[in-house]
């Protein structure tokens, strides 16, 4: 079997593509999905996941739901995005997976248990459930084997000029994972925004001729179309399958060890990051912070996933 993961998320579009990636590479073997408050409320990602794994023919995955909000602020949402229910675009069946009854921190804690070797954990939001795991649960770090986070950004936000949106609606969240000690790989807008759904790339991932494909494509005209209204991007960036590649294919992502820290105060910065690339502040290394993609390997990779799902 493959590298034992959970993937924590907040379906949105590109999550979606982040589960299947999990869900059909062979390299991993995702055992548990978490929901969070982020792209959207809580309800809506946690039927969002529930729907992406039951069309993708995934039935034996459980699926939790976990914080509705941050830690100590008040959600902010992305409907402006990806539409009122997290994933416009296509009719939304009915998922079949159900919701499982445990919370996102109990079902966590179980799979970490249970498992004969450490879990890595996926997070493609606001990394809220992971932080309240390692507060109320500090006992597990030893069984996790990484922590891999979509979000934040070397460069500028998108969320405000600053803050990639993960990082602006949980920065107490991230800045606790960060002092946890667990090996934390941060996949940032830098790098990201290379993950572009071109022409090429959407007519390549259609031509897989799947149920999952097709509603994959129905995604992501919807998606493209609202990053070309709102950031002038016709070709969206699919961000969150990255993070996933960072485990699934370490060749296709290039990373770097420095310090990583999340600004939690100020007037413009709340939620930037800051990787310190050049030790100016003269902290130990705390982070691997990635900061290239091979293109062409990583939507490879993405489309050969979804092949192998229904």
């Amino acid at each position: 079997m493959g590298i034992p993961v959970i993937v924590d998320c907040d379906p949105g579009h590109d999550d979606v593509f982040a589960l299947w990636l999990a869900a059909g590479h062979p390299s991993l073997d995702l055992l548990a999905v978490t929901t969070v408050g982020g792209n959207v409320p809580l309800e809506h990602t946690s039927r969002n996941a529930r729907i992406v794994l039951s069309v993708a023919g995934v039935v034996d995955v459980p699926v939790a739901a976990g914080a509705a909000g941050p830690l100590v602020r008040e959600l902010v949402t992305a409907e402006w995005i990806h539409g009122e229910n997290g994933l416009g675009g296509p009719v939304l069946p009915e998922p079949t997976v159900p919701l499982d009854p445990r919370s996102a921190t109990e079902l966590m804690t179980d799979v970490l248990e249970a498992s004969s070797e450490p879990v890595a954990i996926i997070a493609t939001g606001p990394i809220t459930n992971v932080a309240v795991l390692l507060r109320d649960r500090p006992e597990l770090a030893s069984r996790i084997r990484e922590i891999v986070w979509m979000g934040g950004s070397t460069e500028r936000g998108n969320a405000t000029p600053y803050a990639e949106f993960n990082a602006l609606v949980d920065p107490e969240a991230l800045d606790l994972v960060l002092r946890s000690g667990i090996r934390f790989t941060m996949v940032g807008l830098n790098v990201t925004h290379r993950a572009l759904v071109t022409p090429t790339v959407r007519a390549s991932l259609a031509a897989v001729g799947t149920r999952t494909s097709a509603f994959g494509d129905e995604l992501l005209e919807f998606f493209c179309r609202t990053n070309d209204e709102v950031f002038g991007m016709p070709d969206g960036p699919l961000h969150d399958p990255v993070a996933v590649a960072v485990l699934a294919d370490p060749a296709s992502v290039a990373v770097r060890h420095t310090r990583l820290d999340v600004e939690l105060v100020g007037t413009e910065t709340t939620g930037a990051t800051s990787a310190d690339f050049d030790g100016m502040l003269a902290r130990e290394p705390n982070a691997w912070v990635a900061v290239d993609l091979d293109v062409e390997r990583f939507w490879a990779g993405v489309a050969d996933a979804v092949a192998r799902l229904a």
